[in-house]
């Protein structure tokens, strides 16, 4: 196969089957070994999902049949072929259309043929014309431009504004930088730093997380023998954040309720210096065996998993811990530059469901931690609904609870400095979208 019939496997399993995008990605690029067609191949999967909207709505302006009338198969070619040409400068039209015309003579029938070519030979020849949105309605048009729910967009414009959400939407659609964490228990910063220059990576240090590095171009950095000693593993700034801020003390117990695949459970333990006892939740089986695998290549020894649904209370957990961490499930609306299938997957009525769940599972963690422990809630949504609203859902109804202020330089122009949280938005940080909240249980 080449790189767009891979492409297009890729995004039926997407589209189709609902399958993770990352995780479809890595099952069949496995075995390529040309570099350049595995780019092509991220470029053209992670390009239709971002831009699908708009994708659909100039195919529709050219389409005699409905969007919804046209097969899943010949769809998927006609987004390829359009996405190229529309937004990929250094691939010829040319090119792009015969592509796709040889993709519908293997999946589709001579009239589908017919129809794939002649709709993307139209498009070349009035492409500017074809990109033009006309639509009065300023939601319409942010939501096709830009290509997320019109759900979406109203909710954001409605919380925060108008151009606030366009950035970030934009940047929504936009490539996320690779971060990795450095593991300071084998490895400096700076040390692991210049070995990857010496490989010929561009790295950079992260702005505010003390362990992170960005590697830009990190073509197939797991296959070094680095990552393979557990030197470095692959975690979003904003997601290191988390334990720098709970930041807990050697020798402590900790409890992670929402602990798979396990990132966060390692850095607190490389906070610790493997010095403690970290118990790592989960309730499914194959994840907790993630977070040992882990553990197990970053060399550390701490952390013990268990089975463990963090909607149920514990009674066994009650005022044993030190520390407690809830990294809520969450709707994810945070991390879309990196996983862009989560706003066609993601229903406005789910927010509602999952912040019911969210409060429910921060009761139970505050009833964890010992009189003086802390508390640090955390998810990867820039939702109020499930993040602000839920930490002050907790503390009105756990008095003994308090807002801990922290230290930091995160500036987030929303006036939340010093207020013991920090909203991270991807226009702003750089890093994918994430709110913290670092809560202590006084002695009362």
């Amino acid at each position: 196969m080449n790189a767009r019939e891979i492409a297009l496997k890729i995004l039926l399993d997407i589209h189709v089957k609902g399958a993770y995008s990352n995780l479809s990605i890595n099952k069949y690029l496995k075995g390529i070994e040309n570099a350049r067609d595995e780019n092509l191949v991220r470029e053209i999967v992670y390009g239709v999902i971002e831009n699908l909207t708009y994708l659909d709505y100039m195919i529709s302006k050219l389409s005699t049949r409905k969007i919804e009338k046209i097969e899943a198969k010949i769809l998927e070619i006609l987004r390829i072929g359009v996405y190229q040409m529309a937004f990929m400068d250094k691939i010829p039209h040319r090119a792009a259309v015969n592509e796709s015309v040889n993709l519908a003579k293997k999946y589709g029938h001579k009239g589908l043929v017919g129809f794939t070519n002649g709709l993307l030979r139209n498009f070349s020849r009035k492409k500017e014309k074809i990109m033009e949105i006309d639509v009065k309605d300023k939601i319409d048009y942010l939501s096709i431009k830009y290509s997320h729910p019109k759900w979406m967009v109203k909710r954001w414009v409605k919380e925060f504004s108008y151009e606030f959400t366009e950035n970030i939407l934009k940047h929504n659609n936009s490539k996320a930088k690779l971060n990795i964490r450095v593991n300071t228990l084998k490895v400096t910063r700076e040390e692991l730093k210049n070995i990857l220059i010496n490989y010929g990576y561009k790295v950079l240090e992260t702005r505010y997380a003390k362990d992170g590095l960005i590697v830009e171009d990190p073509i197939r950095i797991t296959e070094l023998e680095e990552f393979h000693k557990g030197y470095f593993t692959i975690q979003d700034e904003s997601s290191m954040l988390v334990a720098q801020i709970l930041s807990p003390r050697e020798n402590s117990v900790v409890l992670d309720l929402c602990s798979a695949p396990g990132g966060k459970s390692t850095h607190m333990a490389q906070i610790m210096n493997n010095r403690g006892r970290i118990i790592s939740c989960d309730i499914y089986d194959h994840k907790l065996d993630l977070v040992k695998e882990n553990a197990d290549r970053l060399g550390i020894t701490i952390i013990e998993t268990k089975k463990q649904d963090a909607l149920e209370l514990n009674e066994d957990f009650i005022e044993k811990m030190d520390y407690v961490l809830v990294d809520a499930p969450c709707s994810g609306l945070g991390i879309i530059r990196r996983r862009p299938e989560i706003k066609w997957n993601r229903k406005e009525k789910d927010i509602e469901s999952l912040s019911n769940m969210q409060k429910i599972i921060i009761n139970n963690a505050g009833k964890y931690l010992k009189p003086g422990g802390v508390m640090v809630y955390s998810t990867c949504t820039i939702e109020r609904e499930e993040n602000m609203e839920v930490v002050e859902y907790f503390l009105n109804n756990n008095k003994d609870f308090v807002l801990d202020e922290f230290k930091h330089d995160i500036r987030s122009n929303m006036n939340n400095e010093g207020t013991g949280y920090v909203q991270l938005f991807p226009h702003i940080h750089g890093t994918d979208g994430f709110f913290i909240a670092r809560l202590v249980k006084e002695n009362i």
